[in-house]
């Protein structure tokens, strides 16, 4: 079931460390096209996109808020206070990425940071292969958190238990789209949908591009790719619960990633057994058995040295460490998103309930970016301010260096202040 590699598996790591580079050309040309209809048409293009892509016509663009506050409550009791409880959870956790800025005095140089919400942001929920009220939860959290004053969510076809993931998280507003046409919506403006400051959330190819190619006119969070999950298991690992863990994120999507490294060939083939018996009876069992055979990939390391190594070649999403001492082989992994850490922590937990927000660079971009947080909605200003004996002091140091590169005017601006010119 899954691929297994042992010995020289550089060339196939190499590979996978690659899994990246998504085709986003293939789609762009057709994204553009949608963009440019919606920047120019409005509504209505937003409107005949989605009688196009989804055969259906919108009453509304943007839900009216009774409306939708409504639906919200027509969600069975349970669900909704199980919704509650998780936004709670997600919003103490991100409570502590709060930035209050700083300032401090030096010489007679006031310097400091202000720090700021953006005015506006969208949150993207898909509605593709399954619909999920915890993405809603995990993207307009943290924005009410870092006080965002319009949080909007993009999603098409609204379920009652959308808006009440919405209602608890923050949503401001609520526009009935999705795909490519719905960030042009948010990026661009429509006659009922005010253009937003930032774009943020997962969704499909198209999304991805659409989010790349507005980038520079709003800000977005990142270009997210296919979830994946790496487990690390040794010898203790259960094989029945590591097989739960990889298709946790097989179930999602057909190109998801399920990746194991194991200390043993037959920790590897164990795991792999599990896997097809959970298949059997795995609701969603076309879309992840697609994944595992595709993109199931199992590196059998010398040891936690090497496992740790291959790790963070693989620079996974969600990476699970199912070892002893997991906090020790994690000081030697520098790339994962987020670090499920021990036999009794599942990455549905991550998903769900835990606490930081379950959006998470993919494809590798872990080395160099991080999951989404309060940091993502706010904006920092620099602050200066001289003293008249601070300029004074600093005076010939700052004409140095302006003449140094040839901007006289720059001097100028300085000893015009200092009484020098």
């Amino acid at each position: 079931m899954l691929t297994i590699h042992e010995g020289d598996f550089e060339a196939r790591l190499a590979g996978l460390a690659r899994r990246g580079d998504a085709d986003l050309e293939r789609v762009e040309p057709a994204v553009r096209a949608i963009l440019q209809e919606v920047r120019s048409g409005g509504d209505e293009a937003v409107r005949a996109f989605t009688e196009r892509f989804e055969s259906r016509r919108q009453e509304h663009v943007v839900v009216p808020e009774a409306q939708w506050r409504a639906e919200a409550e027509t969600v069975d009791p349970e669900v909704r206070a199980a919704l509650a409880e998780a936004a709670e959870r997600i919003r103490r956790y991100h409570v502590h990425q709060r930035d209050p800025g700083f300032s401090y005095e030096e010489e007679g140089v006031l310097l400091g940071q202000r720090v700021r919400p953006v005015r506006s942001a969208a949150v993207y929920a898909p509605g593709g292969k399954a619909r999920y009220p915890s993405s809603v939860l995990m993207t307009a959290v943290p924005a009410a958190v870092a006080e965002v004053p319009r949080i909007v969510l993009l999603t098409p076809r609204p379920t009652p238990e959308i808006l009440a993931a919405a209602a608890v998280s923050g949503v401001t507003e609520v526009v009935d789209a999705g795909g490519a046409q719905a960030i042009a919506a948010a990026a661009y403006g429509t006659e009922s949908v005010a253009r937003v400051e930032k774009v943020v959330g997962p969704g499909n190819i198209y999304v991805a591009c659409a989010k790349r190619l507005v980038f520079g006119l709003v800000d977005i969070d990142s270009i997210a790719g296919p979830s994946e999950i790496l487990v690390v298991a040794d010898e203790d690992a259960d094989p029945a619960v590591v097989a739960a863990d990889l298709l946790s994120q097989a179930e999602h999507d057909e190109d998801a990633y399920p990746l194991l490294v194991t200390l043993s060939r037959a920790t590897a083939d164990a795991v792999s057994a599990a896997l097809e018996v959970q298949l059997a009876s795995l609701p969603r069992r076309a879309i992840a058995e697609a994944s595992v055979w595709a993109n199931g990939h199992c590196f059998v390391a010398h040891d936690r040295g090497d496992a740790a190594r291959i790790a963070d070649a693989l620079a996974a999403e969600h990476l699970a460490l199912a070892v002893a001492s997991p906090e020790e082989l994690l000081e030697d992994i520098g790339a994962a998103g987020a670090a499920f850490l021990g036999y009794h922590t599942p990455e549905a937990a991550g998903d769900y309930a835990a606490g930081p927000s379950h959006v998470l660079p993919t494809g590798g971009a872990v080395r160099f970016a991080s999951p989404l947080g309060v940091y993502d909605f706010i904006v920092r200003t620099s602050l200066i301010r001289y003293a008249p004996e601070a300029l004074r002091q600093q005076s010939s140091l700052l004409q140095r260096l302006a003449r140094l590169e040839g901007l006289e005017a720059h001097a100028r601006a300085v000893a015009i202040r200092t009484g020098e010119s």
